[in-house]
């Protein structure tokens, strides 16, 4: 990064001309520095609805240019990193900035393998919850407990939790699976079952959720290598809403557990992670209906229905992770033998984004949800569950961005201005 690679721009206030640094990141994204413009203006400060043309901080984990579909994590393409390596392995370069070594690897995941059974009374917490309780709720709830626990790594003095980060961010890493899964379990009534150490990452989660005593549920490779694959690509995504909430958190001196635990409550609106579940339900209504896609296609061209998991906020091209997903979908349902009718619509209703003018001049594409719930469905997950799984994915992004605001040197609370449209002065009568 470059703060004088070029001129700073002027802005004129008033008449009277200001002066603002430029800042060049490392790919050649352009921001105009204005963290002096109300002190240096008298109280002028900007207005940015959403925060969609505001960066708000300085990171170095993940790169997305959406005019161009890409996404890259410490400077690695997605394809390359789906393609070649892991959730464990890309969770590790998120956070820790490299890929790690065999040593590393294996250093790894024998921590996350160590920390993956609940702690002791950890049970008892899950019966109290009322058997409809939403599985997010349980899960933020519980994953904040996680620092009873550790106290030693949630002390929320931030050297402390430095010190101690490694092993907290595996706790975290592996423990949010365990917690997703005992809220299944509980949900449905299914008695407590501990972690097979010999499976991996994905594997024993699919374990830790739906075997049983009496009879283990059979993992294959297609449905392993698609959950592993699912996880991969919702690692980071940069500065959205529940990074951007982990980071705030963080920020007034939170500890890690209590920061991913507000990352869960912000992941948890249908706006941000709840975009799969809609897919699934969208592509279910037209089965029932006996439509095969192509009535609802044309109906969605004249705003009568709206077509779910198609368009980003960010990615004004392809989403590259629905590129990766859309193949694993096939292969999952071939792998597990199973034929279903909602991946031939959604075939028909992704060709139709690509080849018809009408999707084409909308960059109306399919985005990583609209395959993810596919793939979720065919593995079992049930439809209020693909939240949490989202959650589980995105644990090493959070993780590293609170990571980033840790270790920043200044250690500056974020707080955002506001401009007041309330009544003005007046007196109580």
């Amino acid at each position: 990064m470059s703060l004088d690679s070029l001129p700073p721009a002027t802005l004129t206030i008033e008449g009277k001309p200001f002066s603002l640094p430029v800042i060049v990141g490392t790919e050649g994204e352009k921001a105009l520095d204005i963290r002096k413009l109300r002190g240096d203006t008298n109280g002028y400060i900007t207005y940015d609805d959403g925060y969609g043309n505001t960066g708000s901080c300085l990171s170095a984990i993940t790169f997305i240019d959406g005019e161009a579909g890409i996404l890259r994590h410490r400077g690695y393409p997605i394809e390359q990193l789906a393609a070649k390596s892991d959730f464990l392995s890309v969770g590790q370069l998120v956070i820790n900035g490299e890929l790690p070594n065999a040593a590393e690897k294996a250093a790894f995941h024998e921590r996350i393998t160590r920390y993956a059974g609940a702690p002791e009374g950890f049970h008892n917490f899950f019966s109290a919850f009322p058997k409809d309780s939403h599985p997010m709720a349980i899960l933020s709830a519980m994953l904040n407990s996680l620092g009873c626990y550790y106290p030693h790594m949630a002390s929320n003095n931030r050297q402390q939790d430095i010190e101690h980060f490694d092993d907290a961010s595996a706790i975290l890493i592996s423990k949010v699976r365990t917690v997703a899964a005992m809220a299944y379990r509980q949900k449905h009534g299914l008695g407590p079952i501990e972690p097979r150490p010999e499976l991996g990452y994905a594997a024993n989660f699919l374990h830790l959720m739906f075997s049983t005593k009496e009879k283990p549920f059979v993992i294959t490779p297609a449905a392993e290598r698609a959950l592993d694959l699912f996880l991969l690509l919702h690692a980071d995504h940069e500065q959205n809403c529940s990074t951007s909430t982990v980071r705030m958190v963080a920020s007034g001196g939170a500890n890690l557990f209590a920061s991913v635990s507000a990352g869960v409550c912000a992941l948890w609106g249908p706006l941000h992670g709840g975009a799969n579940m809609e897919v699934i339900q969208m592509l279910e209504q037209i089965k029932a209906s006996g439509d095969d896609g192509s009535v609802f296609i044309e109906q969605a061209k004249t705003g009568k229905h709206r077509l779910m998991g198609f368009g980003h906020r960010v990615y004004k091209n392809f989403d590259p992770r629905a590129k990766i997903l859309g193949k694993a979908a096939v292969e999952v349902l071939d792998g597990l033998g199973q034929k279903d009718a909602s991946l031939d619509i959604a075939r028909k209703l992704a060709d139709a984004a690509l080849h018809d003018d009408y999707f084409k001049k909308r960059n109306l594409y399919p985005n990583v949800d609209f395959y993810s719930g596919i793939i979720l469905k065919a593995l079992g997950i049930p439809v209020d569950f693909f939240t949490v799984m989202f959650a589980i994915g995105r644990m090493p992004g959070w993780i590293a961005n609170w990571r980033e605001i840790a270790l920043g040197e200044k250690g500056k609370i974020h707080r955002p201005r506001q401009i007041y449209i309330g009544a003005a002065l007046r007196d109580v009568p």
